[in-house]
């Protein structure tokens, strides 16, 4: 007869830890105009094996024909920009893993569409480059960030756009650049918070808005 004794369970900390990267990227007075819940979403990161996640739907997305061209011609470095206009009022996803090889962060963004499989949007952010934080997508292809706070939401805003090829990086030209990328994180209070994303041409204009409505989700 066999002895079966019952496995102890070792208890389990909080899966997230206290990271001061965002913080130290602002002065006092601004991270001091943050809401308190835009505080504490970037004061965490994930313990090792373990990702933040936040699920919502995407309540707004528009397209001019020239941004809609542009995001599928982004299709060759793994589709960054939304593609699909019938994704409104579709779910959405987003995880965020912290990378202990580039002190950074993993971003995974799965976009409901009105047909198909979900659109999947890979970037890391790092916290390096002349601004102290990099958002590298595919292709080579990265973007310094300037965070700014107004009305007590947070704001990324694309500085340069880089190319990297053959271990080598080289800034690439306003000319050939799609646009100025602003994303905001905005909090509505009740554990949501709005993801905003938009890409503004000195000459076109605006060529893609986007607004996604995300929850906190709570600890097991």
């Amino acid at each position: 007869m066999v002895d079966v004794h019952p496995v102890e369970k070792k208890p389990q900390g909080a899966a997230h830890v206290i990271d001061n990267r965002f913080r130290r990227l602002l002065n006092d007075e601004d991270w001091a105009m943050l809401q308190e819940p835009v505080q504490r979403r970037f004061s965490v990161k994930a313990r090792d094996g373990e990702s933040i996640v936040y699920r919502g739907q995407t309540t707004e997305l528009t397209m001019a024909p020239l941004g809609a061209l542009l995001a599928q011609l982004a299709r060759i470095i793994g589709a960054p920009l939304p593609l699909d206009q019938k994704s409104e009022s579709r779910p959405a996803i987003v995880t965020i893993t912290d990378d202990p090889d580039t002190d950074g962060q993993i971003w995974t963004r799965l976009y409901g569409r009105g047909a198909g499989f979900p659109q999947a949007v890979n970037s890391a952010k790092r916290f390096s480059g002349p601004t102290g934080l990099e958002e590298h997508v595919g292709g080579g292809i990265s973007m310094s960030l300037k965070l700014s706070v107004a009305d007590g939401a947070l704001f990324f805003t694309s500085v340069k756009y880089y190319l990297k090829v053959f271990g080598l990086r080289m800034k690439l030209p306003d000319a050939l650049t799609p646009g100025r990328m602003v994303i905001g994180h905005h909090d509505l209070g009740a554990g949501a918070f709005a993801f905003t994303l938009t890409l503004t041409h000195d000459l076109f204009g605006v060529l893609i808005t986007q607004t996604t409505i995300f929850h906190d989700m709570k600890e097991a």
